[in-house]
């Protein structure tokens, strides 16, 4: 099992997990991180790996970044990003580890493009924690209890309209989202939530019901970690009763279409010189394969149209 130590977390990777252990001693560390403590992530999970020669604070060491999928990500949906200290899927390390770190990097890219089926909807919950969980911010509480979120505006810094309305109950079916917006300093940060039903917020987040005021530093982390965790039961949720929608429709919808006109053609258009029955099976299975990377790559804008078009219709061409 290989190991990198880095200066936020220690990473080992089996070949299909990679297992983080946050650093949580010392009073420099990331609320969120410590609030987080450890978690294992599916290689299945990745979809792209970034590693930075000099990319260390000030230029110095190294950088090692993974990106996951999409709707894999319950931190990185939230709306706001953490600051850099405390994006939990980012590394950083000195230069005397530049190699080992380079190494690791490669492993772990070459074992997440060996995966090409789509996750299960449920995998993020795997990248928060189990409910229940509750964080308390100067204005009151939030609960997740797996099916439900509750607000309740308790705290010394809630308004007399929340302090009035008590509580808010949600079910997770009933969200379109749970958004989190850090302090600038000067204003209050808050947890957000949006119900499918729509309508409009409240122009100022202390008045508004489906807000929970949350102050800078700790305070703020615990409300992004309560964001991240009710966004990825929103996706279990919804993939559950079957309401989740279809990511993958828009950049694989053709890759239905041509198998069935490939079915109903079966061996009409064989290469020269050669009958049915000689064409591999396992040879077919690989374009398929070629071709739902290729619808991928396009839907991530990495391929022109042109190119797209040219690329599908010359692997279809060899079935």
């Amino acid at each position: 099992m290989d190991e990198l130590v880095g200066e936020q977390a220690v990473w080992r990777f089996d070949g299909e997990t990679v297992a983080i252990r946050y650093e949580t001693r010392g009073w420099s560390r990331s609320p969120l991180l410590k609030a987080l403590g450890h978690l294992e992530l599916p290689v299945g999970l990745i979809d792209s790996v970034d590693f930075r020669p000099n990319g260390g604070r000030r230029g110095k060491g190294w950088l090692l970044r993974l990106r996951l999928r999409e709707r894999t990500d319950p931190y990185a949906a939230v709306g706001a990003m953490p600051d850099d200290a405390s994006q939990p899927f980012r590394l950083t390390g000195p230069a005397s580890t530049e190699l080992v770190a380079e190494y690791l990097a490669d492993q772990i890219r070459f074992a997440a493009g060996r995966h090409t089926a789509d996750p299960h909807p449920a995998a993020a919950t795997a990248l928060v924690p189990e409910p229940p969980l509750h964080v308390r911010t100067a204005e009151g509480t939030a609960t997740l209890d797996g099916s439900t979120l509750r607000l309740v505006w308790s705290g010394a810094h809630a308004g007399s309209r929340k302090k009035k309305a008590q509580r808010r109950e949600y079910d997770l079916a009933d969200l379109s989202s749970v958004e989190w917006v850090p302090s600038d300093g000067w204003e209050w940060g808050f947890l957000r939530v949006v119900t499918r039903a729509g309508g409009e917020a409240d122009a100022k987040p202390g008045k508004d019901l489906r807000c929970l005021l949350a102050d800078d530093g700790e305070e703020g982390h615990r409300a992004l970690l309560m964001a991240a965790a009710a966004t990825a039961h929103v996706w279990a949720r919804r993939a559950a009763d079957g309401t989740a929608p279809d990511a993958a429709r828009g950049s694989r919808g053709w890759l239905g279409t041509a198998r069935s006109a490939v079915a109903r053609i079966g061996a009409a258009l064989p290469e020269a010189g050669e009958r049915p029955a000689e064409r591999d099976p396992a040879d077919t299975a690989w374009i398929y394969e070629q071709i739902e990377r290729l619808g991928d790559l396009h839907s991530r804008g990495l391929l022109t149209d042109e190119e797209f078009s040219a690329k599908k219709a010359e692997l279809l061409a060899r079935i």
